[in-house]
């Protein structure tokens, strides 16, 4: 646990003088409070005894003036420790999502959505506590028990004794009770993570689950998962319910023996009424921080479970990452090589094996075969997603894994099959390709992907919010717009990933217009599945169980009579409009 909370202290750094100036005003608020016992104390024997009322004015004033700077002391460290709290959490949370969002595909491929939230935001909120607010805390409890403590040995030393030997009761108590606490917070954590997951799974998957009338099941999933969450929640208030009794009642038994002891001091004149007042109140006073290790104790558990799941995300190392010396790329040809490049997803059988091919500048090549033949491997190598398990990729002569990924990035641009729309307006979408654009570049993007009529006529125009992914609009409307989102990155190389395979027939022939616009003078490769997209490449690459087993154009591949020839002629036959499966 030390060792975590270590590794929490880079981001603690900055802000150590304003944690150290809360600290001071939560000592010197907890200072004051033991001064107003005390004082407590004296006005109760100036009361009762002394009957003095020019001193006991005196006394009154000095009492508020205590009790008003105790509440400025108490105002500035809860603003302090609030302020500091919020951007610890802020900075330590924007460093774990830069971290996940560098990592592979591979790792997003082996975990949900959800999962990944709860530990960003669920996760890293309890550790938040423990390193901002429980420090606080600590503090405060160390002043007290230190000027409580010292207070009641000056006062009566045998009836501090007394209360010391009972408090440690306390602590016992705490230890008995901490294993459980900290087991079934972990659990409770966990099962929030999962609900979590279920419900961001559920949200965004709405259409599957209406369409295919699964509301129900899914509400006896959230319902099963509620209770999980539930039964867990009971068991630690079942522990927390006989926890606090116990406590209570050690506490109650320590009250009594005070009072008796300090009352028989009373009778016999070794203490004054005040002093036994004001000792019953720092007893009082001492219950608390021993009554908060408990509490600290548990929740240092339950951090211990949130730091655990937070740094695992930390401690994923990056799989693609730059070279120790990368080359920034500054402009590009286009020229890209394939060199025996092989690659096998982790734990599964190879997906590609020794392919070789190479595009010209300018020149558009299509990727052709049935599903499982490797196109979408080539385009996650190309993109720089995975590396090669063998071979080597080129972009102008140059490795690509020696390039500065943010560079080559720039020199790219996809427009997928299932189009990614951001929350927000359109124009801050088409502005993704190219932050720092113009409205005016952003306009004439749309007019060149055929985007700027059906924008136009939108309520708000360029200004209209889109809903989740776009779902308010048509799927070739959304395509246009990524079309728009290309052009304006204006890249040298362009991946198409099956980029009209959903769309109708009328969709279609607008986003090919916009396609042509957009592969002008560009570098494009191409995965496509409709031969109307096929037969516009430069040259065909077909692929089938890895390899690249014909290429050529398309009139070439039909004379050949091999897989290409099978494939086209098949959909002639039947009235496929999209490559089939080959028979095996």
């Amino acid at each position: 646990m030390m060792n975590d909370v270590s590794r929490f202290l880079p981001f603690l750094k900055p802000y150590l003088l304003s944690m150290g100036g809360a600290g001071l005003l939560v000592m010197g608020a907890a200072a004051c409070n033991l001064i107003l016992i005390r004082l407590g104390g004296s006005l109760w024997d100036l009361i009762t005894v002394q009957r003095d009322l020019s001193q006991l004015t005196h006394m009154v004033w000095v009492f508020i003036g205590l009790v008003v700077g105790q509440g400025l002391l108490s105002m500035g460290h809860s603003y302090l420790t609030a302020w500091v709290s919020q951007h610890v959490m802020a900075d330590f949370r924007t460093h774990v999502f830069g971290h996940l969002h560098r990592l592979s595909l591979n790792f997003f491929a082996k975990r949900r959505t959800g999962e990944l939230l709860s530990r960003l935001m669920n996760d890293v909120g309890t550790i938040q506590s423990l390193l901002t607010e429980t420090p606080m805390d600590i503090l405060k409890h160390l002043v007290t028990i230190i000027g409580g403590v010292g207070f009641l040995l000056f006062m009566n030393w045998r009836l501090c004794l007394l209360i010391l030997i009972l408090l440690p009761l306390l602590a016992v108590v705490a230890r008995m009770f901490g294993k459980r606490l900290k087991r079934l917070s972990t659990i409770i954590q966990d099962q929030t993570a999962h609900l979590t997951t279920l419900i961001e799974e559920v949200i965004s998957g709405i259409r599957v689950v209406k369409s295919f009338g699964q509301g129900p099941r899914e509400e006896r999933r959230f319902r099963s998962a509620v209770e999980g969450l539930l039964e867990t929640t009971m068991k630690r208030t079942g522990v927390l319910a006989v926890f606090v009794p116990v406590i209570t009642l050690c506490t109650f038994s320590m009250a009594v023996a005070v009072l008796w002891y300090g009352g028989k001091q009373v009778i016999e004149e070794h203490m004054t009424p005040g002093d036994l007042f004001a000792f019953v109140l720092f007893a009082g006073i001492l219950i608390g921080p021993f009554g908060s290790a408990a509490r600290i104790f548990s929740q240092v558990k339950e951090v211990q479970g949130a730091t655990t799941r937070v740094f695992e995300l930390l401690d994923t190392p990056l799989e693609i990452q730059d070279a120790p010396h990368p080359k920034v790329v500054q402009s590009l040809d286009g020229h890209i090589q394939f060199d025996q490049v092989s690659f096998a997803y982790e734990g599964r059988s190879s997906i590609l094996e020794s392919v070789s091919f190479s595009i010209k500048p300018g020149e558009m090549v299509a990727l052709v075969g049935p599903t499982g033949a490797g196109k979408t491997t080539i385009i996650n190598l190309l993109h720089r997603f995975y590396d090669p398990t063998a071979g080597h990729i080129y972009i102008d002569g140059q490795d690509l894994s020696s390039l500065q990924i943010d560079s080559w990035y720039r020199q790219l641009a996809l427009v997928p099959q299932e189009t990614v729309l951001f929350g927000g307006s359109i124009v801050d979408n088409v502005r993704y390709g190219r932050w720092e654009a113009s409205e005016a570049d952003v306009v004439e993007a749309c007019r060149r992907a055929h985007a700027h009529e059906f924008i136009q006529m939108l309520p708000e125009g360029y200004q209209t919010i889109l809903g989740e992914k776009g779902i308010n609009l048509s799927g070739g409307q959304r395509q246009r717009i990524a079309i728009a989102r290309a052009l304006l990155k204006d890249p040298r190389i362009l991946i198409l990933d099956e980029a009209t395979s959903a769309l109708d027939s009328q969709s279609e022939l607008l986003v090919q217009a916009a396609l042509t616009e957009l592969m002008k003078g560009r570098t494009t490769l191409m995965i496509a599945h409709r031969f109307s997209s096929i037969q516009r490449a430069d040259r065909i690459l077909v692929l089938h169980k890895g390899t690249i087993v014909e290429e050529g154009r398309h009139d070439e591949l039909v004379a050949k009579q091999g897989l290409y020839h099978y494939l086209f002629t098949l959909r002639e036959a039947e009235g496929i409009t999209e490559i089939p499966e080959p028979a095996s």
